[in-house]
């Protein structure tokens, strides 16, 4: 049993050096939204600055946008960052994000002509209910499992659209996810991503800020230094398998009207992954850790991740990781390359056993479980137990009480700005908002439709308003149409804009 499993983890490593060998280095780079900031516009700036990002990796947006993207940057290197794609679920290759959104994902790559796929390995939806940003997974072997399985299945259908249009496949990255407070689990998380490329010849994505996090809401920052953390924490994780590294900004969540506890004196900020914020100068220092690991022998690229962030700190960011680390990253990757093993015969993902009927069934469960505990506290059933990854409870409750409602009113628009003559009638009927909270978690609701909190909330407040308002049932549904009509045309860029040479 033992010798199988380590025949497997070979079998699954030589894969993933086959595929990582066919990659080109892509240097330092940008992780960029299509509209915010404008893609072309930060472009411009770079260039005017004298700046040249080897490679832009590009946030989901449509098909259209991504082939738009590609005419206007015919030569620039085109990673793709995915959306939707719920690979660490139960169900995930029959549900509309295995089929429908990985569908779309391979017409982007395709559009972009990708190297990589990076996906976050977290999701927005579990067990039928639907946040505004990522929960990370249930850090446990049977998951871990499961998030194996649904990898393979992913890079089998984007090996087989590209075999379709003849095409070198992306190969499929997950990207360590932030702890917006709290994890969940058994394993350490180090331990989680190695029971993951055990089991299939996935990439990964390494993020700096990620990696704070953890440190932070783990409890560990109370018994080490930050230092010895990051240490620990790289020699136990599947370094070798980091394709990408990825540096964003951190900043403390504040809600306008909610009163914030008291923080302890000797605490660390409570930071959590902000992209639009800067990048503290802590991420700085453990990147330079991170690079002269000796087991990270694959990486392809380096990018701030810059969706939402001022255009003026944009530029100045690049230029200072530029300046510090754009001659290391140039050398690890050449040294990486020259170390890469003689990959060995061509084999195919995929090959592990399937999580029996009652192991889907008991991560159903628990991923029920879990939902229950994040967006009620009450008392979860005695046949589930979900143990936090060391931190406090009330990093927990401060996601629960003041993070999740905020998401909820606030998150992808103010509900006042979106309905503003449907929540004058609320005001008229003393009906207030908050309800609209305990209602959006009251109940599973299926994902049919591709995952978009914009539009998800726009339909969940016409249900809202609809059962406990009717008088304003015919405004909000009017209200609501009105956006959609204007999300689908601010979601389409036009071709006016131009690249200069």
């Amino acid at each position: 049993m033992v010798a199988s499993k380590y025949a497997k983890r070979d079998l699954m490593q030589s894969e993933f050096i086959q595929r990582a060998n066919g990659l080109a280095a892509h240097g330092l780079g940008l992780s960029v939204d299509v509209y915010s900031p404008d893609l072309l516009h930060l472009v411009h700036s770079l260039q005017d600055a004298g700046l040249q990002p080897g490679y832009l990796e590009v946030f989901k947006a449509t098909t259209s946008a991504m082939q738009w993207v590609r005419r206007q940057l015919p030569d620039m290197k085109l990673p793709y960052h995915g959306e939707g794609l719920w690979v660490t679920q139960p169900d995930f290759p029959h549900s509309c994000s295995g089929t429908h959104g990985v569908a779309e994902a391979c017409a982007q790559i395709l559009a972009l002509r990708s190297a990589w796929l990076n996906h976050e390995c977290a999701t927005k939806q579990m067990a039928g209910y639907s946040f505004g940003t990522y929960l990370p997974p249930l850090y446990t072997e049977l998951s871990a499992r499961m998030t194996a399985e649904n990898l393979a299945f992913l890079q089998e259908q984007v090996d087989e659209q590209a075999r379709r249009h003849g095409v070198d496949p992306a190969l499929v990255l997950l990207e360590m996810p932030p702890l917006t407070y709290f994890g969940c689990g058994s394993l350490a998380i180090p331990a989680y991503f190695r029971a993951v490329t055990d089991r299939v010849a996935c990439g990964l994505v390494l993020d700096i800020g990620h990696l704070w996090t953890v440190y932070r809401y783990t409890g560990a920052w109370g018994r080490q230094t930050l230092e010895a953390f990051v240490a620990e924490f790289l020699d136990a994780f599947p370094m070798e398998r980091v394709i990408e590294i990825h540096v964003a900004g951190l900043a403390e969540f504040t809600a306008q009207g909610v009163a914030q506890s008291m923080v302890d004196a000797e605490a660390l900020p409570y930071w959590i992954d902000a992209h639009g914020a800067p990048i503290p100068e802590v991420l700085f220092d453990l990147l330079a850790q991170v690079l002269v690991h000796p087991r990270l022998t694959a990486v392809k690229g380096v990018a701030l991740e810059v969706d939402t962030k001022p255009v003026d700190r944009i530029v100045a960011e690049f230029r200072r990781v530029s300046d510090q680390f754009e001659a290391i990253v140039n050398r690890v990757e050449q040294v990486g390359t020259a170390r890469s093993l003689e990959p060995g015969a061509d084999q195919r993902t995929g090959m592990q056993q399937p999580l029996a009927m009652d192991e889907q069934a008991a991560l159903r469960d628990q991923y029920q479980a879990y939902v229950r505990l994040v967006t009620t506290g009450q008392p979860l059933p005695v046949s589930v137990h979900l143990s936090l990854l060391g931190g406090p409870l009330d990093d927990l409750n401060r996601y629960r009480e003041t993070y999740l409602p905020y998401e909820v009113l606030h998150w992808g628009g103010e509900l006042h700005d979106m309905f503003p003559r449907t929540c004058n009638v609320l005001v008229a009927a003393h009906l207030p908002l908050e309800r609209f909270v305990p209602f959006w978690f009251s109940r599973p609701r299926p994902d049919e439709e591709d995952y978009d909190f914009f539009l998800l909330k726009i339909d969940r407040f016409v249900e809202f308003v609809t059962q406990d308002c009717p008088s304003a049932a015919v405004t909000v549904r009017e209200e609501a149409e009105e956006l959609r009509a204007a999300y689908r045309a601010a979601n389409e860029p036009t071709e006016s804009a131009e690249v200069r040479a």
